[in-house]
């Protein structure tokens, strides 16, 4: 669980965007997506190699 401390003279808006920074690092978006629908595995496959750095991919092909 997520939890943010508001500081005694410390703005709401200040607040709400260390908690939005602490739930985008906890990955919690994320998780909540990949369990709302079935991903095939191939999908999932595509998706992964699709994330590899442009710079790994011109190696491999390179090579």
């Amino acid at each position: 669980m997520v939890s943010v401390k508001v500081k005694h003279d410390e703005p709401f808006e200040r607040a709400l965007r260390r908690f939005k920074k602490k739930w985008e690092k906890a990955g919690i978006l994320k998780e909540y997506k990949s369990k709302t629908f079935y991903l095939k595995p191939s999908e999932q496959k595509k998706l992964a190699k699709a994330k590899v750095p442009l710079w790994k991919k011109k190696k491999t092909m390179g090579h």
